[in-house]
C-alpha cells in the first residue's frame, strides 16, 4: 500500500494578485505524495477560503485518510471517501501519477485518450483601476486571450481601457460574484460591443436565479456555481458555459466526468485553475484538450515555478513531461 506524505508550500506571486474578494502576494498550496517505496505520485491542490477551505483544513483532510490508505484505499474508493474539493484533488492526482509510473505509461494512455497537444491559455489581468489595467494590457497586448478581473464600479472603463491598449487580443472577463442581475443587463451589451466573448460568474452562486431566462448577449460561464457533475442540473437556463477546475471537482477523475456530462448537456467548456504551480496545472492539461477556453496561467503569475515545470512559449502551454506529472 502506498505511503503518504503531505507538504505545505508557499510560492510568491509576481507583484500582487487582486480580485473582487481581496489581494494576495503568495500562492499557498498543499502537495500530497504517494510512494510505494520505489515510485512516487504527486498532486497539488490550492485550498480556497470561498469554499470553506484553508491549508490547515485540507492538510487535516488528507491526513485523515492515512489509515484508509494502509487498509487499501484506492483512487476509485477515494471518490466516496472525500467530498469534491482541494484535498481529494491532491490525492486523486497523486494516485493517477503513481498509477502511470507503475504502468510505465502516460496518464492519457491509461485513460484511453489521445496524447495532449499544446494549448493557448488566457492570461489574467489583476483587478485594478482603469489606468493600471490599461498598463497591464499594454504589457501583454500580444497575448491571444486576456482575462480581466472585474468588481462592479468602473468595470466598463476597465474593459474599454484594456481594449484600447490590446486591440488584437480576445477578451473574457470574470466578476467573481461581484455583480447583480441589473449590472449584467447594463454592462453585457456594451461589453459585447467591445468584443468581450464571455462573462464568468457575474452573480453570487447563491443568488444566480436572476440569470434564469435572461437574455444573455455575452455568454455566461458558471464558476462558483459549478463544482462537480452533481451541480450541473441547477445551472439549466442560467449559464452557457461551465468552468472546470480540479480543485472544485476533487481531481482529474471527476473533472473528466464533468466535462463529458456538461458537453452532453450542451454547455461550452472552460478549464480553469486556482493560483498554483505547474504541478497543479499538469493534470488539467488532460481535460483542456478541445475546449473553448483554457485558463491555466497560474505559473505565469508566480515569481518562480517549481522545476521541472510546464514549458510555456508566451501563452502556449506544452503538455507535462513525466518528470513533472503523469
Amino acid at each position: 500500500m502506498p505511503s503518504l506524505t503531505v507538504r505545505r508550500e508557499s510560492w510568491p506571486i509576481r507583484g500582487k494578485f487582486t480580485i473582487s474578494r481581496g489581494s494576495r502576494t503568495a500562492a499557498e498550496v498543499v502537495v500530497a505524495e504517494l510512494s510505494d517505496g520505489e515510485l512516487r505520485g504527486r498532486g497539488e491542490c490550492v485550498p480556497y477560503a470561498r469554499y470553506g477551505e484553508s491549508v490547515d483544513s485540507v492538510v487535516e483532510a488528507i491526513e485523515g485518510v492515512r489509515g484508509d490508505l494502509a487498509n487499501g484505499l484506492d483512487r476509485e474508493a477515494l471518490q466516496g471517501r472525500l467530498p469534491a474539493g482541494a484535498a481529494r484533488n491532491a490525492l486523486d492526482c497523486a494516485f493517477w501519477d503513481l498509477e502511470a509510473k507503475r504502468a510505465g505509461k502516460r496518464v492519457w494512455d491509461l485513460i484511453g485518450l489521445d496524447a495532449p497537444e499544446p494549448v493557448a491559455t488566457a492570461f489574467t489581468l489583476s483587478l485594478d483601476d482603469p489606468p493600471q489595467m490599461a498598463l497591464q494590457a499594454k504589457q501583454n497586448a500580444e497575448r491571444p486571450l486576456l482575462k480581466l478581473k472585474l468588481a462592479g464600479p468602473e468595470d466598463l472603463d476597465r474593459v474599454a481601457a484594456v481594449r484600447t491598449n490590446a486591440p488584437r487580443a480576445r477578451i473574457i472577463v470574470d466578476a467573481n460574484e461581484g455583480w447583480d442581475a441589473a449590472t449584467y443587463k447594463a454592462l453585457a451589451p456594451q461589453f459585447k460591443d467591445l468584443g468581450v466573448e464571455m462573462i464568468e460568474q457575474p452573480l453570487p452562486a447563491a443568488d444566480d436565479e436572476g440569470l434564469a431566462g435572461m437574455e444573455r448577449p455575452v455568454p455566461v460561464c458558471a464558476d462558483e456555481s459549478c463544482h462537480d457533475t452533481a451541480t450541473l442540473t441547477a445551472l439549466a437556463g442560467k449559464y452557457d458555459m461551465v468552468n472546470i477546475k480540479l480543485d472544485k471537482t476533487g481531481g482529474l477523475s471527476e473533472a473528466l466526468r464533468l466535462k463529458q456530462e456538461a458537453e452532453a448537456r450542451g454547455y461550452a467548456i472552460m478549464v480553469g485553475c486556482m493560483l498554483g504551480t505547474s504541478l497543479a496545472m499538469a493534470p488539467a492539461m488532460v481535460v483542456a484538450q478541445g475546449v473553448e477556453v483554457v485558463d491555466l496561467d497560474g505559473p505565469l503569475l508566480l515569481a518562480e515555478d517549481r522545476q521541472p515545470g510546464l514549458r510555456f512559449e508566451g501563452s502556449l502551454i506544452h503538455p507535462p513531461q513525466a518528470e513533472l506529472w503523469g
